[in-house]
């Protein structure tokens, strides 16, 4: 297990955004840290009320937001328009071009959500996008299906050969890790005991095909897996 401290990533203070990135981005680079397989961005971005991200462009990635609190507002150049909350993945293939804004939909609270791009299995595909709820009585206490290149049981699907899981775990709770290759654990809120080290949010550890993975809640762990070729 390799572990990757919240306290070390990468750090932007916009004033309206404080962004935290675990691999190289922006003007954040390290290059021990540019990806881990075909995951490429976990930026974790809190958007001040009435503040956020105007249209800019996007080619040949697929981007996964997944909010934590508050309520973003999405517009694309595909036509989408959607207001996302917490429990709510959306995934937007940006092919061969695409155009997007993403607002804080409230004037006076918050927004906390992670944005994660992933590097594409097939180049200048049509621009997509696929958006789902999960509630959290379907992650509380278990691994659930968010992402996967299939879409299947009911998961959000991706131009790319990796599975993503969500689960929330308070004190105690555990649940059987799924079938794994590469793994990225990363810790979206609270406190996780894994393999016998507490993580907190923000940190998060990287394992190797057929390591033992552990993991136990200690104080309303939310947690993201993911799955990687």
């Amino acid at each position: 297990m390799m572990l990757r401290r919240a306290n070390e990533r990468g750090y932007a203070d916009h004033g309206w955004l404080r962004s935290f990135h675990t691999f190289s981005f922006a003007n954040y680079y390290d290059p021990q840290h540019m990806g881990f397989r075909k995951l490429r961005v976990i930026n974790e971005d809190r958007v001040k009320g009435g503040h956020g991200f105007g249209a800019h462009p996007h080619q040949n990635m697929e981007i996964i937001s997944y909010v934590l609190e508050g309520e973003m507002a999405h517009k694309d150049s595909m036509g989408n328009g959607a207001t996302m909350q917490p429990g709510d993945v959306q995934r937007m293939s940006a092919g061969t071009g695409v155009v997007h804004s993403e607002f804080n939909h409230s004037d006076d609270q918050g927004l906390h959500f992670l944005q994660i791009w992933i590097e594409p299995k097939a180049l200048d595909i049509a621009p997509g996008y696929e958006q789902k709820t999960f509630p959290v009585a379907e992650r509380q206490g278990n691994w659930r299906l968010l992402v996967s290149e299939d879409g299947r049981d009911g998961s959000v699907s991706i131009n790319q050969d990796i599975n993503l899981y969500a689960g929330i775990f308070d004190a105690g709770e555990k649940a059987e890790i799924p079938t794994l290759r590469h793994a990225w654990l990363h810790i979206a809120r609270g406190e996780a005991e894994v393999n016998g080290q507490r993580l907190s949010a923000g940190d998060a550890a990287a394992f190797e095909p057929g390591e033992a993975i552990e993991v136990t809640g200690k104080d309303n762990a939310e947690v993201l897996l993911f799955d990687l070729a």
